[in-house]
């Protein structure tokens, strides 16, 4: 199992192996970057996860996604937050990103 010291390593190494989209969590989906596609939960998959936690500054913790889809054939990466600071999605989008 891969790992790293920190969220930008971590996304360096996986855009180098093809995660290059940049996505963007919605209530009930995610967008790239440019906003072309909306992908539901049903259309894309978690290749890995990744958890980041400083624990001197509780603002800091986030989770890193590499995720691919089929359907659009893309794969990319999601930043999101975790704990106190997480978005408000659906409970699909939550259970898919457990």
């Amino acid at each position: 199992m891969e790992a790293y010291d920190t969220l930008s390593e971590a996304m360096n190494a996986l855009k180098a192996q093809g995660y290059q989209e940049d996505f963007n969590l919605q209530a009930n989906c995610i967008v790239c970057e440019n906003q072309e596609y909306e992908i539901l939960h049903d259309e894309f998959h978690i290749d890995k996860s990744f958890r980041f936690d400083d624990n001197e500054d509780p603002g800091d913790q986030s989770v890193l996604y590499a995720i691919s889809s089929e359907k659009y054939q893309l794969k990319g990466l999601l930043v999101n937050g975790y704990g106190i600071y997480s978005d408000s999605i659906t409970n699909e989008m939550l259970e898919k990103l457990k």
